[in-house]
């Protein structure tokens, strides 16, 4: 499957007249519980031409295979792949916004042929806010649980998850692990919550995902508690976080002379 999504990348790279700047895994297969049927969730970061940006009208920002675009080439059914043109994700780094987080700590990564994204890691901290990202995951597990009957062990797991990020962020105020079961082994203690846990990622993996869970009366109680405890945190944590765009700016100002060397002096040129 690796080199089918490769192969994928190289072909939007060619038919959508970009460049990929990073590639890496999320969802189930980046968060270390995936089951035999589980979805490739392929997330990347592109840059297009230089051109491209000198427009006075604003164009799409997302590409999106194959729900919304299509490449010339066929694409595995179990293949999902959602990417972000560079200043997008970079204004979402701004905002410390999650979802670009994990993909940028997720430990399966497809591609990375440019600077750009090491300078980003260079900046992490800083551009990481607890308070906001605290904010995401507690509304995210709330959501979750208020869901989770609908599901099984799946929503269980869609449950712990953001809750676990959430404790992590309470405890270091640093950006959480991408990796469930590290979550798991530093924030639950050892007892009943931990060993329902274990057996729900057993169950998950054996790929009963989707299997109606029997109703796990420690883990509802814990998550419960858990969600009143850390949304009330939330709520009196105050940490002033720098404006991070005129660094923002010259990352991505590099990112266009790194990758677009040539067509940069050819434009020069020209003018």
């Amino acid at each position: 499957m690796k080199d089918h999504i490769l192969g994928i990348l190289k072909q939007i790279e060619i038919d959508h007249n970009v460049k990929m700047l990073f590639a890496c895994e999320s969802g189930s297969r980046a968060w270390g519980f995936p089951s035999k049927d589980s979805d490739y969730d392929v997330r990347f970061i592109y840059i297009h031409k230089p051109d491209w940006y000198l427009s006075i009208d604003q164009k799409r920002d997302v590409i999106e295979i194959p729900a919304r675009d299509s490449v010339a080439i066929p694409i595995d059914p179990l293949l999902d792949m959602k990417g972000w043109e560079l200043s997008k994700a970079l204004r979402l780094l701004r905002k410390s916004n999650p979802s670009i987080i994990e993909w940028l700590t997720s430990t399966i990564v497809y591609c990375q042929p440019y600077s750009v994204v090491d300078r980003i890691k260079e900046m992490d901290q800083n551009l990481f806010s607890p308070v906001s990202s605290l904010y995401h995951y507690v509304k995210m597990a709330k959501r979750n649980f208020r869901d989770h009957e609908e599901g099984g062990i799946k929503k269980y797991l869609n449950v712990l998850r953001p809750l676990l990020a959430a404790k992590w962020i309470e405890k270091y105020h640093l950006i959480p692990p991408i990796q469930f079961q590290k979550l798991v082994e530093e924030l639950l203690p050892a007892g009943e919550v931990k060993e329902s846990v274990a057996m729900l990622l057993k169950q998950k993996v054996a790929g009963e995902e989707m299997n109606l869970a029997p109703r796990l009366s420690s883990i509802n109680e814990y998550v419960s508690e858990q969600i009143q405890h850390v949304e009330a945190y939330g709520k009196a944590l105050k940490i002033d976080r720098p404006d991070p765009t005129e660094e923002l700016d010259i990352l991505f100002r590099n990112a266009l002379r790194e990758v677009w060397y040539e067509e940069l002096a050819e434009f020069v040129g020209d003018s």
